[in-house]
């Protein structure tokens, strides 16, 4: 079953759309992009998730990255 989320699809391209511009504006190349996605990611979980619930967080989010560019 596929997972509903609460945010519309185009709330998700929008911003996703911003993000890669900004990166684009930048010429930000593969490596920078990682680092600075890496380090929202970071930045997201240590002030937006309990202390206690981050790690996991992380893995999950790690795991579903895995399977994304598996193609699974």
């Amino acid at each position: 079953m596929p997972q509903q989320s609460r945010y519309t699809n185009d709330q998700f391209e929008a911003l996703m759309n911003d993000v890669i511009l900004t990166l684009e504006k930048n010429e930000a190349d593969r490596d920078l992009s990682l680092m600075v996605l890496g380090n929202v990611i970071t930045h997201i979980l240590n002030t937006q998730v309990a202390p206690e619930n981050r790690e996991t967080m992380a893995d999950q989010f790690a795991n579903v990255l895995k399977k994304s560019v598996q193609g699974k």
